[in-house]
């Protein structure tokens, strides 16, 4: 990796990141981010849950003015500061607290790590399980066992962590343009491409066109109140914002580069693939008899049945376990290097960062990993420790990180800033849509985000 230094105005001398090499590379790399198993697993089974079609609709105006306008402010702080998540703050606004947003976004990429590789673990334990026939058979109740034999073997548990971890830190090792550029660019159309794959099939079953009845015609008497919380919330946590992923990313921008386009691309590539895992899983699921709200085991106990229920049903569930794998790969890396680039920019090599990154993940993490073994009844707050780091992560950090960008940027940094920086110098004919993207993310965006933050910690409750 080619590192330059640059003079700084701390107390030590900074070092000048690498930059995304195209404007392909920094889709890929943005989008890998973005695209996890959220959109694999989360976004089909929470569909399914609050109602479908109705549900998607509301989703997608949270994410005009939740995710978008957030993500586009975190891109551009990252490249004004061109540093990680800490730095960047310190540079952008020296003296002051500020830097605790970038502090709490290297501890959420942290802590999301120690929990997510685990499910990441499971992913990859299945691609090799689908390979075998265990898992070929329309009896739930094996599926069922099968998970359960997974996920409550203590070293089987922790070697599926160890092993995703020590994948994602090499890549990690690479750079940016070598590793984290490279590895998504070729990623990224496999992934979309096995989508549809899987998504055509799913479309040849018998009965198929309820599910996509289910994913695209809207029953607005299904919706709850509960539902818009939880539509609000997927937005803001999909797109990988609030964890100092998309500052990170944004600090290796080019200058030229048109962030508001970017974020848009991003923003809607994301949606598209949520929507083909949707039309590879609804029609399937509604085809042969099943419940499309089956929650969090949609992933691991219905889809192995429904695969083996269809001809040549083996082939495609190999293929949709990769497909989800490729998916973990791309936001890991940006999580890590939320990290990474934290040390690097404290004086440490890269490959030195990565390894202390790693360690100190497989250390952490384990606690998650045996949360269903040998720790499960070890509570904190009544919480295992998998639960307690989804919990502390998703209802505390990443709102109130998210919450205090859209503070900082609207109300401290402002609209000449915002402009200047967006506008790329007055190079960019873009002052009505920044208007616009300025206006949401000052008056709508923080009362958005404090109601994920109250309804989180359940002060405030829908029936």
């Amino acid at each position: 990796m080619a590192e330059k230094a640059s003079v700084g105005s701390g107390r030590q001398a900074r070092l000048q990141p690498e930059l995304f090499s195209t404007g392909l590379g920094v889709l890929m790399a943005t989008l890998g981010s973005a695209v996890g198993l959220g959109n694999i697993w989360k976004f089909p089974y929470l569909t399914g849950k609050n109602g479908g079609a109705a549900f998607l609709i509301v989703y997608l105006a949270c994410t005009v003015l939740v995710g978008f306008p957030i993500m586009v402010a975190e891109q551009m702080l990252g490249r004004k500061g061109r540093a990680d998540a800490v730095t960047t703050f310190r540079k952008i606004s020296p003296r002051t607290a500020w830097w605790l947003i970038g502090a709490m976004g290297v501890l959420a990429a942290f802590v999301i790590m120690a929990y997510y590789t685990e499910v990441a673990g499971w992913v990859f334990a299945y691609v090799v399980k689908s390979f075998s026939h265990g898992l070929v058979t329309t009896d739930a109740a094996v599926t069922n066992a099968a998970f359960n034999q997974l996920v409550a073997s203590p070293w089987l548990s922790l070697v599926v962590q160890w092993v995703v971890l020590l994948l994602v830190g090499l890549i990690i090792v690479l750079g940016v343009t070598k590793g984290i550029e490279a590895t998504t660019k070729r990623l990224l159309p496999i992934l979309a491409g096995l989508l549809v794959i899987i998504g055509i099939r799913s479309l040849t079953l018998p009965g198929a066109a309820k599910g996509l009845e289910f994913l695209f015609k809207p029953d607005f008497s299904a919706l709850t109140a509960q539902a818009v919380m939880t539509a609000l919330g997927l937005a803001f946590f999909k797109l990988s914002i609030g964890m100092g992923a998309m500052l990170t990313y944004g600090s290796y921008y080019s200058e030229d580069q048109n962030i508001p386009a970017n974020a848009a691309r991003v923003v809607g590539a994301d949606l598209l693939v949520s929507l083909l895992a949707g039309v590879a899983i609804f029609p399937a699921v509604f085809a042969f008899g099943l419940q499309p709200a089956a929650g969090a085991q949609l992933l691991f106990i219905t889809i192995p049945t429904v695969f083996a229920s269809m001809p040549f049903g083996q082939v495609f569930m190999v293929l949709f376990f990769l497909l989800t794998s490729f998916a973990a790969i791309g936001a890991m890396l940006s999580l890590i290097e939320v990290v990474v680039a934290f040390l690097v920019n404290q004086g440490l090599s890269r490959k030195l960062s990565t390894l202390i990154t790693v360690v100190a993940m497989a250390l952490v993490g384990s606690l998650a990993a045996l949360s269903n073994s040998v720790l499960a009844n070890v509570k904190v707050f009544g919480l295992t420790f998998f639960d307690l780091f989804d919990y502390v992560s998703s209802n505390l950090l990443l709102p109130i990180g998210g919450l205090l960008i859209a503070v900082f940027v609207a109300w401290v940094w402002g609209w000449p800033k915002f402009q200047a920086a967006l506008s790329n110098g007055d190079t960019l004919a873009n002052a009505g849509l920044l208007r616009v993207i300025f206006t949401i993310l000052k008056f709508v965006t923080p009362l958005l985000v404090l109601l994920i933050l109250l309804t989180g910690l359940n002060i405030i409750k829908f029936g």
